[in-house]
């Protein structure tokens, strides 16, 4: 039982709480105005963020109060240079409806002004460009002093120093030199760097169960490089995103060293084998649609990895497996074996679909991803009622692609551009003639943060001995929520004598959209699509445009637009379109 103490306290708890909730709204007002003489935003921001938040004060409360609110405001004006501040302060009543208020009246008076800025890089240092390039140029000769300026070019300088591998560094002279009555400053950094660090050989702990072999292909530096942080970091990166791993702990202290070399020691904690995730999805192209994966992340210790995926909507329904071995370097290159079967039944088209490949993957040194392929295709399909087949090809075929963003989910800037080519020869396993050909590029620009504007363009083309004998899956179709909206999914095509899609030799497909965010996110856009799928290079083009909205979910953008086929010939109208995914 509750003793009487404990009691009474317990009911002093609750008639406080409940006299807090009760309480009028000015109780809790803001009670210190800050007024200064002139336009000066900053100073008054800055001053209300040192003073803080006053509320709940009496009257005589506020006026004993009045110094320290004004040493406050004093303190953050000197911080941006302001030393000789005219400070006056009254208390104005307050009344049955509102609390007293402490007003502070301030005149900023002449700025000091920086007159000499002196910053020296000694050490081994003074000859690394990338340490002593693009130093922050605040505080300049001529620049009005501000505290938080000089202190971002210490922390720059000594977090280069962390990040480069100079552990001896230090600040020789650090002075910041404030003459108020002439209103004059001079700063004065050196810094001697010492030695540069360099990175050792890199030992795993036992325990891993992968071959030594693999994890030496991740490490992408040699022992006796200059140490820098990122190297630590990619090597971090690159063993988690292997999917190997659930655990990765990388010692790569300076304490470490010997002679001015660090070893590199990483343990790592093998993940579970086995993963299996499902999904549920939908679009307007091809409406509600489920998915399975199963993953095997690690099969033996030569790190070699397999999977099965499959995906089930109303118009398409596939399967596919794949078995993939890991190469040098394994973060990008590898080889990987496919095996799938689709089965697709839209706008009158169906096929059924069955290939066996092998792809493989190699990162250039400039960046474009190279992927070479030798895949072999039996396509069984009925267009309408007029048209049936069946071909066999093997196809060998070429990939580039390369992708630029500032951000994976949600980038503000970037590009993608991907080219494909394949082919097939009748005196190859194969039923027709074909050279298939497709290009791809989009943009991304940001302005002044809110503004983004997005492009994209697609051509393709076809060239066959027999275009009748090219089966529908290496026929361009266009229309729908990734290509012109305002129109059914893959419904322009040149058609059949019954009206009846067919697929064209070529592909043209442009795009243009504009994005405003208006509030956090969340975008309105405005877009124009133009394109087609066409037997000839001057047949007409389709277009649309539309209003959408864009939310940007943890998972990435979700998309809404509203669009208006402007072609009723080729069956343009009001479309809704709802798609999600990467804008890149």
């Amino acid at each position: 039982m509750l003793s009487i103490y404990q009691a009474v306290k317990s009911c002093r708890i609750r008639l406080f709480v409940a006299l807090l909730c009760c309480a009028p709204e000015w109780v809790f007002a803001q009670q210190v105005e800050v007024r200064l003489e002139g336009d000066y935003p900053d100073l008054r921001a800055n001053a209300e963020a040192f003073i803080g938040e006053v509320e709940g004060r009496s009257e005589g409360n506020l006026r004993r109060y009045a110094p320290t609110a004004v040493s406050q405001a004093r303190e953050a004006l000197r911080a941006l240079g302001y030393y000789s501040p005219l400070i006056d302060w009254r208390i104005q009543e307050g009344d049955s409806e509102t609390t007293a208020t402490l007003i502070l009246t301030i005149k900023p008076g002449e700025p000091v002004r920086v007159i000499d800025r002196t910053v020296e890089i000694r050490g081994e240092a003074s000859s690394d460009e990338r340490f002593t390039a693009n130093l922050p140029a605040q505080p300049a000769e001529g620049d009005i002093l501000n505290h938080g300026e000089y202190a971002r070019l210490r922390e720059t300088i000594q977090t280069r120093a962390r990040r480069r591998g100079y552990f001896d560094g230090s600040f020789v002279t650090h002075t910041l030199k404030v003459d108020p009555a002439a209103r004059t400053a001079t700063v004065t950094l050196i810094y001697d760097s010492g030695q540069r660090y360099r990175l050792g050989d890199v030992t795993f702990a036992e325990g891993h169960w992968f071959e030594i072999d693999l994890l030496e292909r991740f490490v992408s530096f040699t022992p006796g490089t200059p140490y820098h942080a990122d190297e630590i970091a990619k090597l971090n990166n690159d063993l988690q995103g292997s999917g190997y791993f659930r655990g990765v702990d990388i010692d790569a202290s300076p304490g470490n060293a010997e002679n001015g070399v660090i070893p590199v020691s990483v343990a790592l904690t093998r993940r579970e084998a086995r993963s299996v995730a499902a999904g549920v999805g939908f679009s307007t192209d091809v409406g509600p649609r489920l998915t399975g994966t199963w993953r095997e992340h690690w099969i033996n210790p030569m790190g070699h990895k397999r999977g099965a995926e499959t995906e089930l909507s109303a118009p398409r329904q596939s399967v596919s497996a794949w078995y993939e071995l890991p190469l040098d370097p394994p973060m990008t290159d590898l080889i990987r074996l496919t095996s799938g079967y689709q089965r697709e039944d839209i706008e009158n088209v169906e096929s059924e679909l069955l290939t066996f490949g092998q792809q493989w993957q190699h990162q250039l040194d400039d960046g474009w991803l190279q992927v070479l392929s030798l895949r072999w295709e039996g396509e069984r399909y009925n267009i309408g009622d007029d048209e049936k087949g069946t071909s066999s090809l093997l196809l060998p075929g070429i990939g580039y692609s390369k992708i630029h963003t500032d951000s994976q989910l949600d980038p503000s800037r970037g590009y993608r551009l991907q080219f494909d080519a394949t082919g097939s020869h009748r005196s190859v396993l194969s039923s027709v003639d074909i050279l298939h050909v497709n290009a791809l590029a989009k943009g991304l620009f940001t302005l002044a943060e809110n503004h983004r504007f997005l492009a994209r363009f697609q051509v393709g083309a076809v060239a066959t001995n027999r275009f009748e004998d090219v089966p529908p899956s290496l026929r361009f179709f266009a229309g729908g929520d990734q290509s012109v909206r305002g129109y059914g999914y893959e419904t322009l095509s040149p058609e059949n004598d019954n009206g009846v899609p067919v697929g064209g030799r070529y592909l043209m497909v442009g795009s243009a959209e504009y994005q405003y965010q208006f509030a956090d996110q969340w975008r309105a856009a405005l877009f124009v699509d133009h394109g087609n799928a066409i037997n000839q290079l001057n047949d007409p083009l389709a277009t649309g445009a539309g209003v959408g909205i864009r939310w940007i979910s943890p998972v990435g953008p979700l998309r809404l637009d509203i669009a208006k086929g402007l072609d009723p010939q080729f069956g343009g109208g009001w479309r809704i379109h709802f798609s999600m995914g990467p804008e890149l």
